[in-house]
């Protein structure tokens, strides 16, 4: 079965870089989500607090939420707000957008299970998707066009066992 998600990690070329490689993704995109506003572009979203996003569609069946979000946070910091790897400011924020109830249900059970193991409190939003919009061109796939590309995202990881 087919799903979808919104994944805020930090610089969305390695976070689309790193889900690409995974068994059971369909489509990724990057793009902007959950700023004040229905339009934005790269240079405009530190003034419409939109977040940098990936948008996340697989197969359920072959990639489950669960190892999404168990891919997820073994490539940010979750304790950490508004900065990922080097990259500082609102639009690098961590968060998870979902867009059915029963995901948000799942992801709120995996993060509160997860703070068992954090005494900072884990700083990802978790909020239904809006005013998303699909980034410029030049950003689509930017690390398989420019593989010298900066990313804080190890695209290694995608390839080994959870």
């Amino acid at each position: 079965m087919e799903k979808e998600i919104y994944l805020a990690g930090g610089c969305f070329w390695g976070v689309e870089g790193y889900f690409a490689q995974l068994d059971g993704v369909i489509t990724t995109k990057v793009g902007y989500s959950n700023g004040q506003t229905a339009e934005t572009t790269y240079q405009q979203i530190k003034t419409t607090d939109h977040a940098e996003v990936i948008y996340l569609k697989y197969d359920n069946s072959v990639l489950p939420l669960n190892d999404v979000l168990r891919h997820y946070f073994r490539i940010i910091d979750p304790v950490s707000i508004n900065k990922q790897g080097g990259d500082r400011g609102r639009q690098y924020r961590t968060g998870i957008y979902y867009v059915d109830e029963e995901t948000r249900e799942e992801v709120v059970n995996f993060i509160e299970e997860l703070q068992k193991n954090y005494t900072k409190k884990i700083a990802v939003e978790v909020e239904a998707v809006n005013n998303y919009i699909d980034a410029e061109e030049y950003h689509q796939k930017y690390l398989e066009k420019n593989p010298t590309g900066y990313c804080h995202v190890d695209l290694s990881l995608a390839k080994k066992s959870l």
